[in-house]
């Protein structure tokens, strides 16, 4: 009897190490997945503290916990659920619907662009009374923008474990959207509360901490500033990169050898000064895909903006910052 006991005792040990390393899986499969979807998450965190600008500071951090929730709301009660059935039963559909979510971020990126061309102000209407309607329609404006990011960023997800069973599938997007919605509006909460933590260490009576605390609130606007370049930056390039492997992709899938032309290409010259250059062809290489990838986002988004905005059958014609 104690033989068998230490039996299932040692049986529980060894499926307790297989969970843990499940877990760990898991966890480093989810990081993997993520860190594709880097350049929404940037932009997330860029575009979101513009919806409290204007709100008095008691108003900021709880309409920042009402994005936040209506985010994880849509990332595991629709989104989710969405894609899973999807990878189960219509993988195919995987790779057109990252390049549909792909042209739109090269769209928003363009369109940003072309924005700042014109000289018009791209960014979202303040929430600027405490309560009340506005701030509704500001909360429900800002979770109808996240839908549209946090389903490309769990599509991201999903394209990266793919072939993953469905129970681990499923168990690393929940991961994913709730370790992305923590980062972005966490880091958001951040930031829009950084020129109050500056207001206070200027009122304290150390100079050095007055110094310290003027930089802060001085700091804020450059850094949204830099973050929002970042952003635009990171779009383009994520859409191009994105549209460059799905045309391989579906090259492949539909046994269409020209379609993946333009990913031969770039990757031949990745691979050519990698090779060249000894020191820093890894690096260089990188750029060059990057780059290559930048500006195929740009030519996309810019004709998806041509077609949305300029051209006279577009939404918003000749003005791009109107939706």
């Amino acid at each position: 009897m104690a033989a068998g006991l230490f039996g299932l005792l040692d049986d529980v040990a060894a499926l307790a190490k297989l969970a843990a390393a499940s877990v760990d899986d898991i966890g480093a499969a989810a990081g993997r997945a993520g860190l594709k979807s880097a350049g929404v998450v940037v932009d997330d965190t860029a575009v979101t503290p513009q919806y409290v600008h204007g709100v008095t500071a008691q108003r900021e951090l709880p309409i920042i916990r009402r994005i936040a929730l209506g985010s994880l709301r849509n990332k595991l009660l629709v989104i989710l659920p969405a894609i899973l059935l999807l990878s189960q039963f219509l993988p195919v559909l995987i790779t057109p619907l990252l390049m549909v979510g792909a042209t739109y971020l090269c769209y928003e990126g363009a369109e940003k662009l072309w924005a700042a061309v014109r000289g018009h102000d791209g960014g979202h209407a303040p929430a600027a009374v405490e309560g009340g309607e506005t701030e509704e329609t500001v909360v429900s404006g800002a979770i109808r923008t996240d839908f549209i990011l946090s389903g490309e960023i769990m599509v991201i997800a999903l394209k990266e474990v793919a072939d993953e069973p469905f129970l681990a599938r499923a168990l690393i997007l929940v991961v994913v959207a709730i370790g992305i919605t923590v980062l972005v509006y966490g880091a958001v909460g951040l930031i829009v509360k950084m020129d109050d933590v500056g207001l206070h260490f200027s009122q304290r009576a150390s100079r050095a901490t007055q110094r310290f605390g003027l930089g802060l609130v001085r700091g804020m606007p450059l850094l949204l500033r830099f973050l929002s370049i970042v952003g635009v930056a990171a779009m383009l390039w994520v859409g191009g990169h994105i549209l460059l492997v799905g045309l391989h992709d579906l090259g492949e899938d539909l046994n269409v050898s020209w379609l993946g032309w333009l990913y031969e290409t770039v990757h031949h010259w990745e691979e050519d000064i990698h090779h060249a250059v000894s020191a820093l062809g890894g690096v260089l290489g990188w750029l060059v895909n990057t780059v290559a990838s930048a500006i195929l986002g740009v030519i996309v988004g810019a004709v998806a903006v041509a077609v949305m905005h300029v051209l006279p059958f577009g939404r918003g014609h000749g003005d791009p910052g109107g939706h």
